[in-house]
């Protein structure tokens, strides 16, 4: 218990703003410079902007580029871009700065290191040498099957002594977060109560990889934490791995935020759009003539927002806007959407 309150103080220092505690609403706008913006993370953009906005509260402008393989540089400016054609806005950030920089993961790397090294020296984090091809060979082993698709714990009790035999042997470790309980309990605003065990989370998870490149779990609860966040929109496909952040929060002695997960934005044969999906870029619609205020229509009516399917500018949209009417379903497109857009567009 003593490590844990250690950590909570150190943690203090490093994140000060979780010393202090406000009851007005800070959201944050999070784009992964890996490709140019499309419908699906237009949606939870518009979401999150509104829910924000509509409580009187702030928003973030948070570059996610904490990996060094896909985020290229060149879609940050693409990015805010598009921020700025739909309508939306923000208070702090990686342009306009602000109290709370870095806004950018890849300059924050220092500060990850330094709350991993608080968790290890409290005896939570254990250095792990499997491998990915190790583990996919483990998987289908008879004695692995209670650990389902969840990390095995093969490195979680290796003595000091085996581990720098596997050192000497030239093996890079990652780092990964030990978790005792049987159970993470969080509430959703669209998803409610939810229950989930930590090994159906994946189990013991890499804060740190045997590359160096920081986990994604890590880098945005710190930053959440940092600057002082306190509603996260993103989508459902993320749920699933909110215990993990649930519980550092947890270890860091800090509240998580409110959580809203949307349903997903799905092609016309029910396929979850990716940045693959060229044709729905946002900057492709726009160099055809589809505006922004034909978007913003279009996915307020298949997310629940409003009843009839018209354009419609954010600051309207905002007037009317409330949480409660979205729509739990996914939204799946029509294989015409991109002529629907240009007609609502010419409506415009």
């Amino acid at each position: 218990m003593s490590s844990i309150r250690n950590l909570a103080r150190i943690a203090a220092e490093i994140c000060p703003a979780i010393s202090t505690s406000s009851s007005s609403v800070k959201g944050r706008l999070a784009p992964s410079p890996t490709g140019y913006m499309h419908l699906g993370n237009a949606w939870s953009f518009l979401v999150c902007w509104l829910a924000a906005r509509k409580a009187g509260g702030s928003l973030v402008l948070r570059i996610e580029d904490i990996d060094p393989d896909r985020s290229k540089p060149e879609f940050v400016e693409g990015l805010i871009e598009d921020l700025h054609w739909l309508g939306l806005d923000w208070d702090e950030g990686a342009d306009v700065g602000g109290d709370n920089a870095p806004y950018t993961q890849s300059e924050s790397t220092m500060l990850y290191e330094r709350v991993i090294t608080a968790l290890e020296d409290a005896g939570l984090v254990y250095p792990c040498f499997c491998t990915r091809k190790e583990l996919r060979s483990l998987a289908s082993a008879p004695h692995m099957q209670d650990y389902g698709n969840a990390y095995p714990e093969l490195c979680l009790r290796l003595s000091d002594d085996e581990r720098r035999e596997r050192e000497r042997s030239g093996r890079r470790s990652s780092m990964r977060l030990h978790c005792p309980k049987d159970e993470i309990c969080f509430t959703d605003t669209l998803h409610g109560d939810c229950h989930m065990s930590w090994k159906e989370c994946g189990g013991d998870f890499p804060l740190r990889r045997s590359d160096g490149v920081f986990a994604y779990q890590l880098a945005v609860v710190v930053d959440d934490i940092r600057q002082g966040i306190t509603q996260v929109v993103r989508g459902e496909d993320i749920l699933h791995c909110t215990p993990r952040q649930v519980y550092l929060y947890e270890l860091l002695g800090c509240r998580p935020p409110e959580y809203i997960h949307l349903p997903l934005v799905l092609d016309h044969e029910g396929e979850r759009l990716a940045k693959r999906h060229g044709h729905f870029e946002l900057r492709k619609m726009r160099e055809a003539g589809i505006t922004a205020e034909a978007i913003v229509g279009y996915l307020a009516f298949h997310g629940g927002l409003i009843a009839e399917c018209k354009p419609m500018a954010v600051q309207e949209l905002l007037q009317q806007f409330s949480i409660k009417n979205i729509s739990v379903r996914f939204l799946q497109l029509e294989e015409d959407v991109i002529e629907r857009l240009q007609k609502l567009s010419s409506a415009c």
